[in-house]
């Protein structure tokens, strides 16, 4: 077989799911390139982000299937294609950032008071905004929904590349509305992949929460001159064995 036209195939193939359902093999490839983004991001990485944008190619063309394919059986969703295009764009903005940070690993940090508040009006503005384009546009109902999954993953992907630990919640949010939308419009893969993320990003959450509080003691430690309380008590423990002299055979 022509190495060229089994690759052809295999990306427009499917897989038959129990009630005649089916599912696109690259959709789940797309997915699975995307989780690999994921935990690479939770820990940093900068591989991480050109991992994630071959995952966002090949979910650009699951999500304009009908468009790119008449005979398509899924209905297109706008925002979930169109969030494909602008993650390609912010990531290349997040590998550049993380490429110049300290030993190549950005540090995680709270966002700024106004960044945060800047980030919840976009999410409300932009879904606003863009729920009557999309609609116009025909994407699946209801609009509203898939708007605010595009809104929220561009916020998400921008707030990781800025390293704020906040966009691990930016996620959640996305997760909850886009789980619903797409097992409504017949992308299981996709929406499977959505339950695991919520799960995922709360892993998430709490890890860069943690690295970011490891980051801080040593600077308020400096600052003020007190020693966190578990080195002191381990310190004073290890004089107390010092001085203790052997006990009595």
């Amino acid at each position: 077989m022509d190495p060229l036209n089994w690759l052809v195939e295999a990306f427009n193939s499917n897989w038959v799911l129990p009630g005649g359902q089916t599912l696109l093999v690259r959709e789940v490839v797309g997915n699975a390139f995307g989780l690999a983004s994921a935990i690479g991001g939770m820990r940093r990485r900068i591989w991480a982000w050109p991992v994630g944008i071959i995952g966002n190619v090949l979910l650009l063309t699951v999500f304009l299937g009908s468009v790119l394919s008449p005979d398509h059986s899924l209905p297109h969703l706008l925002g979930q294609a169109g969030r494909q295009v602008m993650f390609i764009a912010v990531a290349i903005y997040g590998w550049v950032r993380w490429r110049q940070a300290e030993g190549g690993r950005i540090q995680p940090r709270w966002a700024p008071t106004g960044a945060r508040i800047g980030l919840v009006l976009a999410l409300m503005i932009g879904t606003v905004a863009l729920t009557p384009l999309f609609r116009a546009l025909g994407s699946w109902e209801p609009v509203w929904a898939d708007a605010w999954t595009f809104v929220g993953s561009l916020l998400a992907t921008y707030g990781m590349a800025k390293g704020w630990t906040e966009f691990w919640l930016i996620w959640i949010a996305v997760d909850v509305v886009g789980v619903p939308l797409l097992f409504s419009s017949g992308y299981y893969a996709t929406g499977l992949m959505y339950v695991f993320y919520g799960g995922f990003t709360a892993v998430g959450f709490i890890v860069w929460m943690r690295t970011q509080r490891r980051a801080v003691e040593p600077i308020l430690t400096a600052q003020t001159g007190l020693i966190p309380v578990q080195k002191s008590v381990q310190k004073k423990s290890a004089r107390g064995s010092a001085a203790r002299p052997p006990a009595a055979d």
